[in-house]
């Protein structure tokens, strides 16, 4: 993707938020930097503390959960499993209790506190479900009504343009850009229903109601990938700098993935994919504070708890 030329000026105008009953402004594109607990899920049965050390390091924080339909042979009956890939085994958590039950305690604290100022705690981004079966998208607007007090809501118009004004509760829900995703939380809708998830977007075009942030691999910065990656320096930093910056004049919140930096040979042992390390701790606080810098929204990385640390220490 080649470099945006775009002076930095920042415009929120495509993504109206309600401000809280306090008068506090929720969250708009390029207002805050959330680090990703990324693949936040088993694999395989192995890694089955990922989401309680992601909840484990504060709010508010962004959580990764891919999906995939699993039916019972037996029954018929499916359900979304939280997991990478096929094949299942059959015992891969559900998304109900792995994450919404999970969750419960923080989001009903934070409801009875009524304290907006850091809502929403937390952005599930659900970037794939891995399925062409509609059931499996049923299933996942089934669950947000199930759990619609807690999620961060806009209005259907009778058009897609311009973006309806957020009413912010403490889960702001993202998915992908697919056409099922497009049919079964925004297209079946009627006009004044409440969305509850919101796609990715294109670039070359303004945010939507539906349609509001972008997806990035990190490549878009450094073309040579993370395990490949050279010294940081003024060319990408540029070159985030312009792709953030058109994110938010386009209305959108922007993500990266995924920056790791950790031993290679420890990638199997943790479950990490060794195309998205950068080798080292230090050489990855290098983006990770630079990302900081730039405003992007959401950080994916398989470190959170040390990716948060740098916000921290400023």
């Amino acid at each position: 993707m080649k470099p945006f030329l775009i002076v930095c000026v920042i415009a929120f105008n495509a993504i109206a938020i309600l401000p809280s009953a306090q008068g506090e402004p929720a969250f708009l594109p390029g207002k805050r930097v959330l680090f990703e607990a990324h693949n936040c899920y088993p694999y395989h049965g192995l890694w089955n503390n990922r989401i309680d050390n992601a909840l484990s390091t504060g709010f508010p924080l962004a959580i990764e959960i891919d999906l995939v339909w699993h039916s019972n042979e037996e029954t018929g009956e499916g359900r979304l499993a939280a997991a990478h890939n096929e094949p299942l085994s059959g015992k891969e958590p559900d998304l109900k209790n792995y994450f919404f039950e999970r969750v419960r305690p923080h989001i009903e604290t934070a409801l009875a506190m009524n304290n907006k100022a850091d809502w929403p705690l937390i952005t599930l981004n659900i970037n794939n479900i891995r399925s062409n079966c509609p059931a499996a998208f049923v299933e996942m607007w089934n669950l947000t009504e199930t759990y619609a007090s807690w999620l961060c809501t806009a209005v259907k118009g009778t058009a897609p343009n311009p973006p309806a004004p957020m009413e912010v509760k403490p889960i702001l829900i993202l998915s992908s850009s697919g056409s099922q995703e497009q049919q079964h939380f925004y297209n079946i809708l009627p006009e004044g229903a409440d969305l509850h998830i919101f796609g990715s977007g294109n670039p070359d075009q303004d945010a939507t109601n539906f349609r509001r942030w972008l997806n990035y691999s990190w490549e878009a910065v450094e073309p040579e990938g993370q395990s490949n990656a050279t010294e940081w320096n003024t060319v990408k930093k540029n070159r985030l700098c312009n792709l953030v910056d058109h994110a938010h004049q386009r209305g959108y919140w922007i993500r990266f993935y995924s920056l790791n930096g950790h031993p290679a040979a420890s990638s199997i042992l943790l479950g990490l994919s060794p195309n998205y390390n950068f080798g080292a701790l230090d050489v990855v606080k290098v983006r990770w504070k630079e990302a900081d810098r730039a405003h992007v929204d959401f950080i994916a990385t398989d470190q959170i708890a040390k990716a948060k640390e740098i916000q921290q220490a400023k």
